[in-house]
């Protein structure tokens, strides 16, 4: 039995955007868990695990943007559906040997559809936040390697990074590892 190719399912047969309609979705407990980095100079760093920022508790703030910005996802990407998020978990790690903060974000639903944008947002503003909380002692600093790094339930089931499945692509190539 051949595998069907995924499809774009926010556009619709003439090509134009569309909200995808999740009615006939049953509800399953879903979660999905996304991760980033911000790294920055050795005097911010020691400043941020000092607590001796100016503007405050660099990473409590920086958690409550982040919890906030994924109950706002669907005010900020267009075709998000907007959700009644069951819970977050926004953990911080300090890096030492890298003068950088790893920030992992987890979010929950009971619901028709996913939660990966949610995560993805959540870690995205959290580092926004220690960013705008930081830069007046480091305008250096590198927000990267935000990804999705698992999430469970709904249709496609279960995901982990690192695990998916290589899939040739119409020339025999597969696709590179990262």
């Amino acid at each position: 039995m051949a595998k069907k190719e995924p499809i774009l399912t926010h556009f619709d047969h003439q090509g134009n955007a569309r909200m995808v309609d999740v009615s006939a979705k049953g509800e399953t407990v879903r979660r999905a868990c996304a991760r980033g980095v911000i790294s920055m100079s050795a005097r911010a760093y020691e400043m941020v695990r000092a607590g001796s920022i100016k503007k405050g508790d660099v990473l409590g703030v920086a958690r409550i943007a982040g919890i906030m910005a994924a109950k706002k996802v669907d005010q900020l990407i267009p075709l998000c559906h907007p959700l009644a998020i069951t819970g977050i978990d926004i953990l911080f790690t300090l890096l030492d040997d890298k003068q950088a903060i790893e920030i992992e974000a987890t979010v929950g639903i009971t619901g028709k559809t996913g939660v990966e944008m949610e995560a993805l947002t959540a870690v995205s503003v959290s580092a926004l936040t220690i960013y705008d909380m930081c830069k007046a002692v480091d305008k250096e600093m590198v927000i990267s390697d935000i990804y999705l790094l698992k999430k469970s339930g709904g249709k496609s089931g279960d995901f982990l990074r690192g695990q998916r499945k290589t899939t040739p692509d119409q020339f025999g190539n597969s696709p590179p590892e990262r």
